[in-house]
């Protein structure tokens, strides 16, 4: 008889778990089973806090029991209004300093997660198939969003998938009309539009790397500059997404606009890099950007720069559905009559107050004045 009540208490706690239970189909096109109200979540980066917001409401991170330390270590302006926001935030473990490479499966497995959410790369990792094959076996779902790999199609779904799955689908759909209509006008404008495009160079995070210049040939930063109706100057120049431009070949090339990526936070050195993101103030952005473009000695020529066509962005933007700042940045760069009355700062400023549950601070943006001499 003991036996047997057992028995119909293991079933129906079985019963019950399934019912509980929803199926989704996540970015990588599996499909997976999901507790319907995941509570112990690890998540492939902590910098997916900027997402969870958007569809989260109060402490985004409520349930999150694990995550690589990326934001702290590569974002630590919002770490730090996060965690004043939320101080719990600061007490969750970490793998390591940079993403999901660095997790150790068992480690992950100990945390008695019941939902994995993992990013989508542009390169994937030789263990990549080891975590998600790992976790499998141990009973654990895990699905992928793709915020970088191919923004313009998968940034809509990955919200759309993190609502349902976190069981904020209201909010998700709210944020996914706001970033529709932003998206939809540069598309519109540029669909119209008759003329020559605009050459462009886009260089990643001048000052954090030894060579010249890192810069995008196709996807991620290199498609939301094609959206915006820009020829970038790097298309067609390498294979891989990520490479490199030697500075006589920008040069050559000419480019009518220049941009570059930065996110150096108030404390660092403005001659190393460009300061910008939250905290930082326009006057730090402006300046750590004139020194460091006064640091390059070819680029420093390019007309672009001696004109003021020359812009900078805060640098994680391109893995977050903030990217739609970009976008707007990028059009008003390259067409700035066809675009005088967009407003990337009133943007980011909406994403703030309407979405997300720190207060509104810092510069995203920048952009150098001509030169006089």
């Amino acid at each position: 008889m003991r036996i047997a009540c057992r028995m119909l208490l293991l079933s129906t706690l079985m019963m019950t778990g399934l019912a509980q239970a929803r199926t989704v189909v996540d970015l990588s096109g599996r499909t997976v089973d999901v507790p319907d109200h995941p509570q112990r979540i690890v998540l492939g980066e902590s910098r997916m806090l900027y997402t969870l917001s958007l569809v989260q409401e109060g402490n985004p991170a409520k349930n999150v029991v694990g995550w690589p330390g990326d934001m702290q270590n590569l974002d630590p302006q919002s770490w730090q209004l996060y965690v004043k926001a939320f101080p719990a935030i600061a007490d969750i473990p970490q793998f390591g300093k940079n993403n999901f490479t660095q997790m150790n499966p068992e480690k992950v497995i100990a945390l008695h997660p019941d939902l994995v959410i993992l990013p989508r790369y542009a390169k994937q990792p030789v263990d990549h198939d080891q975590m998600q094959d790992s976790l499998a076996r141990a009973g654990i779902p895990v699905i992928y969003v793709d915020l970088r790999v191919d923004q313009i199609n998968n940034t809509i779904p990955s919200v759309r998938l993190l609502g349902e799955v976190l069981n904020n689908p209201q909010k998700a759909e709210r944020f996914i009309d706001f970033y529709q209509q932003h998206m939809d006008r540069v598309k519109q404008r540029i669909a119209q539009y008759q003329g020559k495009k605009t050459r462009v160079m886009l260089q990643l995070q001048p000052g954090r790397r030894e060579s010249c210049c890192t810069t995008v040939s196709h996807g991620n930063l290199a498609d939301l500059l094609s959206f915006a109706g820009g020829d970038n100057i790097a298309q067609g120049a390498f294979k891989s997404v990520y490479g490199e431009m030697n500075p006589e070949a920008v040069i050559a090339a000419n480019p009518e606009v220049y941009i570059s990526t930065g996110m150096g936070s108030p404390q660092g050195n403005p001659g190393s890099e460009i300061m910008l993101g939250p905290l930082v103030s326009a006057v730090q952005a402006q300046g750590s950007y004139r020194l460091m473009m006064d640091k390059q000695p070819l680029l420093s020529h390019l007309a672009a720069v001696r004109e003021g066509r020359a812009y900078a962005v805060w640098h994680n933007f391109y893995l977050s559905p903030y990217h739609m700042v970009d976008v707007e940045v990028f059009a008003k760069a390259l067409y700035p009559q066809l675009f005088n009355d967009v407003d990337p700062q009133q943007t980011i400023k909406e994403i703030y107050t309407q979405f997300l549950p720190i207060p509104f601070s810092g510069t995203y943006w920048t952009q150098l004045h001509p030169r006089s001499d």
